[in-house]
């Protein structure tokens, strides 16, 4: 599983950072193109916030087995940071793909705009 109690998984990170923003944008891109903006902003959204909240689910599972474990053998442990920490780290990304997300519709969107003026409209 890849995951330690004394440091951050770097690999989910990145991951985390990575994949979910170009599925979103897999997703979102089909409704854009035909001017469903709004819809495709939440397809988009949809895909982010549930890539955040499996991969804080993972991370609660992995953290999860190994203090379980730990206790078992008798130790007594604590993740390092805390497990609130990570999950913060993989909400607050998912919150700031959404918002790039959002922007980048909007420039989708002001495009598609002006090339329906004409040149001199613009």
């Amino acid at each position: 599983m890849n995951v330690s109690l004394d440091h951050l998984s770097w690999t989910w990170i990145v991951l985390a950072l990575t994949v979910p923003s170009l599925v979103a944008l897999l997703a979102a891109w089909p409704f854009w193109r035909h001017t469903e903006m709004i819809f495709g902003n939440i397809v988009g959204t949809a895909v982010l916030f549930a890539s955040g909240f499996g991969l804080i689910w993972r991370e609660y599972v992995a953290i999860d087995r190994l203090v379980r474990h730990c206790f078992d053998s008798g130790g007594f442990c604590w993740p390092v940071p805390s497990a609130f920490t990570r999950f913060a780290i993989y909400g607050f990304i998912a919150l700031f793909e959404v918002f790039g997300l959002f922007a980048l519709s909007l420039i989708v969107e002001r495009r598609r705009r002006e090339r329906d003026y004409s040149p001199e409209w613009r």
